[in-house]
């Protein structure tokens, strides 16, 4: 018998959890970012995320192909051509993720100023 599954974030055990992890992670935003102008190869992709090592890279991607969100597809060349693509599910996040960027980058300047003010305190204290 399969239970139907019924999402809710606020429950421990729902695996919509794992989704969130998926999408909060932040080498995930930048690939979907990165790959939004279309397919792209590893070396190109890792200079675009920047600051990310390949092994992390590397692992980000698996992940993502795994679920769902970008396709890997190799061509017999020599030497083999690698393409990472985002899949219509992987599309589907660069709205939000684009939206949440817009957000980061329209007060990036408070959220320095409110550290800054938190540490000081905290230092007087």
């Amino acid at each position: 018998m399969v239970t139907e599954l019924v999402p809710d974030v606020h429950n421990p055990a729902c695996p919509t959890r794992v989704v969130l992890d998926r999408i909060g992670d932040r080498w995930t935003s930048l690939v979907v970012l990165s790959l939004a102008p279309g397919p792209m190869r590893f070396t190109r992709l890792r200079a675009g995320v920047g600051g990310v090592a390949p092994k992390v890279l590397t692992q980000t991607l698996r992940a993502m192909q795994r679920d769902g969100l970008l396709t890997r597809t190799v061509h017999a060349e020599v030497p083999p051509r690698v393409d990472y693509e985002l899949t219509e599910l992987g599309r589907s996040l660069q709205v939000p993720i684009q939206a949440i960027t817009d957000w980061a980058e329209a007060h990036v300047t408070e959220v320095v100023a409110a550290r800054a003010d938190y540490d000081a305190a905290r230092d007087e204290a």
